[in-house]
């Protein structure tokens, strides 16, 4: 069995809003209560309060307030032992810092168990509040293990778990050929089959009007009914620009579905954003996470990507004769190879030399992990003579 998650936009109701944002602050309180208390006592004694007890604290604190009794007590529950234990354990574990107490309008959100979650078609029930619309159905059948809901601008989702049988990974390579992507800001993605998809950019599409909008934010005094407004817009224009951006990833991805392998280019994302020249494009074009989606769905469908060499140079090998070209500069988009003569498109021949790492005509990594030549059949004809030609390495 496998969890897998399906995160659906949901279509609620005025009182169905209202009940979301009441969850989402009861959340908000109990982890800011159980955490302060955490807090208090490890400063006052040194000793550390489990999950367990920080619950049992906060359901006394809590009848001195009257309004959370009508408030979804497992919300409390699950913000306190999943969120908050979570979270304190990976600070004692040093692998995070110490937790922050959470302010309204930042990822508001709460979690409920499966007791009482329900799925029928197009809607979910959810406790206390009943049925709620959703805009598409559940992809996966099996029993569901937890429903979170969340706000993104002004919209909720739901986040449903469920556990599943594990998928089985259906054998391509006889009907599907092997593939090599490369990934760019002009291009998101090009095939060595020659298929491009374009990338939107959309906050350069949209950098004005946010640039407008914020503006207008910064004029407006702060908690005032007209700044609400005014941020509720920058926010939907935020969404708006995460949504172009992610319908391209989507559908650059289901390259998956035509291929029985693929191979693509291993990114430092956070050392190229260091160049100034172009850190805004690449942060507009997101490359670091289509390469993840695209691991994601290929490991679903029972592909294991092979990633090249972080030095491997794609765009500088012929991907006709080996042959490497030092002078090759990014406003070079075909490549000329001085040796075989071929000219092709730059953003293909990378993808092709991808596509060779993949099937394993070139390597890129010698049994110890370290970057290696590839070793060519190079040579120079002059009036159709070869007059040089690399010779083998001695075996």
């Amino acid at each position: 069995m496998s969890k897998k998650t399906h995160k659906i936009a949901l279509n609620p109701n005025n009182k169905q809003r209202k009940w979301f944002a009441q969850q989402c602050g009861y959340a908000r309180f109990a982890y800011n209560q159980a955490l302060a208390d955490f807090k208090n006592h490890y400063d006052a004694t040194g000793e550390y309060l489990s999950a367990g007890k920080l619950d049992k604290r906060f359901n006394v604190y809590k009848k001195e307030h009257a309004w959370t009794a009508d408030m979804d007590q497992v919300v409390s529950s699950q913000s306190i032992y999943k969120h908050l234990g979570a979270a304190i354990t990976n600070w004692r574990k040093k692998i995070a810092r110490f937790p922050k107490f959470k302010k309204k309008g930042i990822r508001d959100s709460f979690s409920s168990t499966n007791q009482s979650a329900e799925i029928k078609g197009k809607q979910l029930r959810l406790p206390k509040i009943g049925w709620v619309k959703m805009f598409e159905e559940l992809r996966f059948d099996g029993k569901i293990s937890s429903v979170t809901i969340s706000r993104t601008a002004h919209r909720w989702f739901a986040s449903i778990t469920v556990e599943t049988e594990n998928t089985i990974a259906v054998d391509k390579t006889s009907t599907h050929p092997v593939i090599g992507i490369d990934v760019g800001i002009n291009t998101l993605a090009t095939c060595s089959d020659g298929s491009k998809y374009e990338n939107p950019r959309p906050l350069k599409r949209y950098e004005k009007k946010l640039a407008r909008f914020q503006r207008r934010l910064s004029r407006r005094v702060q908690g005032s009914k007209n700044w609400y407004k005014q941020k509720d817009k920058v926010a939907r224009l935020h969404y708006r620009i995460a949504c172009i951006r992610e319908d391209a990833h989507q559908k650059a991805t289901d390259i998956v579905n035509r291929v029985s392998g693929i191979g693509v280019e291993t990114l430092k994302v956070s050392n190229m954003l260091k160049n100034r020249k172009i850190a805004k494009a690449l942060s507009d074009s997101a490359l670091g996470g289509f390469l993840s989606m695209l691991k994601t769905k290929a490991e679903a469908c029972g592909i294991k990507p092979k990633e090249a060499d972080q030095f491997f140079a794609s765009s500088k090998t012929c991907s006709s004769c080996g042959h490497k070209k030092e002078d090759l500069t990014l406003s070079d988009r075909t490549y000329h190879c001085g040796v075989c003569g071929i000219s092709i498109d730059r953003d293909i021949n990378a993808a092709i030399n991808l596509r060779n790492v993949a099937v394993g005509h070139t390597e890129t990594q010698n049994a110890c992990g370290d970057p290696v030549r590839r070793q060519s059949d190079a040579k120079v004809v002059e009036a159709g003579k070869v007059v040089w030609q690399q010779k083998p390495l001695p075996i």
